[in-house]
């Protein structure tokens, strides 16, 4: 989507939040729906603040991200009421005035004060039935966060479904982070530290790391074996060998949520073989995995299908011998080398809501027995956005477990242990179904295809 038609599509998006709103308050009995934007919240006994996490309800209308204090008024038949905080102050930069695309869709009201924002809201709403959603200390004056569980389950059952808008702003979040990819792998390749390699994302990306939808995992060696590694080590591993990267970005509030796993060119040993193999491997199942994002597929199975092609390739390289790849999930093989889900909803947040919710009731369909982190069970449908990232650790705690049990004499230890230094694999795209069957929009592959070195 082009610049030009991001006002367009925007207002079509606001458009169809306030229809989805107007039937959805009539159904919960209310009558009006104020959003609070969310409050800075401060260190125990300190006055340093937090980074500031806005409500996604708030942003699922309006693309402002670091405005505490603000407010959503939507009332059906009426144009959505913004009641924008710009306070007076001088410690800190305020708020610009409103502007750009997307202050034509909105009612806008500038005040000064938070306490001027409940007196207007209230008067507003006077002898409403209000829903307030919000956290419990954005609570303003008379404005106090109900959060109706009806209600928020629908609009989290909805959430799942991006427009056209939404999808082009989570394209800009795609390309933002693979200049941070990009440079990220050649940090590495050049022997810089995690310290090192997360400076060169955040430079290419242009952006601070509060700015980050989510916390870099940048993972040297052996470091890549721990699923969300939370350190940026300054030394560097005394004998290269992998790197693991989970790193997102944002735009317009939403967020691109990317991993790659890469071998060092120097790496040297028997090992590395067999690591390159598996990273050759785990590219072809994971684009394999991708294809299935199709409208009617149930994402359950696509998670099973990645266990069982996991198991597969764990017997092509003879880590595994002696059984199935079937055997080998249902005996909880794969379950070791692939402890956590096959992936999950992105939007305006990185794990997005309602991923277990069959219906705007809040439904939910569990998860299958022995798959205690997969984070959706819902079938996919047109305008779903999703991750793909199928996974391969080496993890001392889950080896060591599985050496004391009788399954071990299905392991070639040897091997594996020497993969140890090596950590692990993942390899993680964002995926948006289409329509009808056809085949998936990959909004990381294409971003990297558009990306200059």
């Amino acid at each position: 989507m082009h610049d030009t038609a991001i006002p367009t599509a925007y207002l079509a998006h606001v458009q169809a939040l306030q229809q989805r709103s107007e039937v959805l308050l009539a159904q919960h009995g209310f009558d009006a729906l104020a959003i609070a934007s969310g409050i800075e919240k401060f260190a125990f006994l300190d006055d340093r603040p937090y980074v500031f996490q806005p409500n996604p309800h708030f942003v699922h209308w309006v693309p402002l991200n670091q405005h505490p204090g603000s407010w959503l008024l939507v009332r059906p038949g009426a144009k959505p009421l913004l009641v924008y905080l710009q306070p007076e102050d001088y410690w800190h930069a305020v708020p610009e005035a409103p502007a750009g695309y997307w202050v034509d869709a909105f009612e806008i009201a500038v005040v000064r004060t938070p306490e001027a924002a409940e007196a207007l809201l209230t008067q507003a709403t006077q002898g409403q039935r209000l829903a307030v959603i919000g956290e419990a200390d954005a609570s303003q004056g008379a404005l106090v966060p109900n959060n109706p569980q009806g209600l928020i389950d629908a609009l989290h059952f909805a959430r799942a479904y991006k427009s056209p808008y939404e999808l082009a702003q989570m394209r800009g979040a795609s390309r933002i982070a693979v200049r941070g990819h990009r440079a990220a792998q050649a940090a590495f390749e050049a022997g810089a530290s995690e310290a090192g390699i997360h400076a060169a994302y955040l430079q290419a990306c242009g952006v601070a790391e509060r700015q980050l939808p989510y916390g870099n995992i940048v993972g040297l060696g052996a470091h890549a074996a721990v699923l969300h590694w939370q350190h940026q080590d300054r030394e560097v591993p005394a004998e290269p060998t992998s790197f693991l990267i989970d790193a997102g970005a944002g735009f317009g509030g939403y967020a691109a949520d990317i991993t790659r796993t890469y071998l060092h060119p120097h790496a040297a040993g028997a090992a590395r073989d067999d690591f390159a193999a598996l990273l050759a491997g785990m590219e072809a199942l994971e684009l394999a995995l991708v294809d299935q994002v199709r409208d009617g597929t149930d994402y359950v199975a696509i998670h099973l299908d990645a266990h069982r092609r996991i198991a597969q390739l764990l017997l092509d390289t003879g880590l595994l011998r002696g059984l199935s790849a079937e055997a080998a999930v249902a005996e909880g093989l794969s379950r070791v080398f692939f402890p956590h889900g096959i992936g999950h909803l992105l939007g305006l947040q990185v794990h997005d809501v309602a991923g277990l919710a069959i219906d705007a009731q809040g439904t939910r369909r569990e998860r299958p027995a022995g798959h205690p982190y997969l984070r959706l069970t819902r079938p996919l449908a047109e305008g779903m956005v999703v991750t793909i990232e199928p996974g391969l650790y080496f993890i001392p705690l889950l080896l060591q477990e599985l050496a004391a049990a009788p399954e071990a004499a299905h392991v070639d230890w040897a091997r594996v242990e020497a993969l140890k230094p090596y950590g692990g694999i993942r390899i993680e795209d964002d995926v948006a179904c289409r329509a009808g069957g056809a085949a998936p929009e990959n909004l990381t592959r294409d971003a990297f295809a558009g990306a200059t070195a």
